[in-house]
């Protein structure tokens, strides 16, 4: 199975609370993750593309498993920071 995915990655809580309420009130994901992202896939938008299991860290992978198709999720946190997640696929 492969899962496709979009994220916005910032080290800081308070903004990863500050987007997450932008999302909640309609904001388009694409656009937050082109403003707010520190990852280099802000320039797709945040889009990860398909991926299988073990190609991402656990908790990122467990999230996206979790979410259903369109989905966004809490504040998933990781070493390489904190993450919000919008799951687009599943295959």
């Amino acid at each position: 199975m492969e899962w496709r995915a979009s994220h916005i990655l910032v080290k800081d809580r308070q903004l990863a609370q500050h987007i997450l309420k932008k999302l909640k009130e309609g904001a388009d994901f694409a656009s937050l993750a082109r403003q707010y992202s520190t990852c280099p896939s802000k320039s797709k938008g945040g889009d990860l593309g398909w991926f299988s299991s073990g190609q991402m860290v656990r908790p990122f992978e467990d999230a996206v498993k979790r979410l259903s198709t369109g989905a966004v999720s809490p504040i998933v946190s990781t070493q390489f920071g904190l993450h919000i997640i919008k799951k687009t696929g599943v295959r």
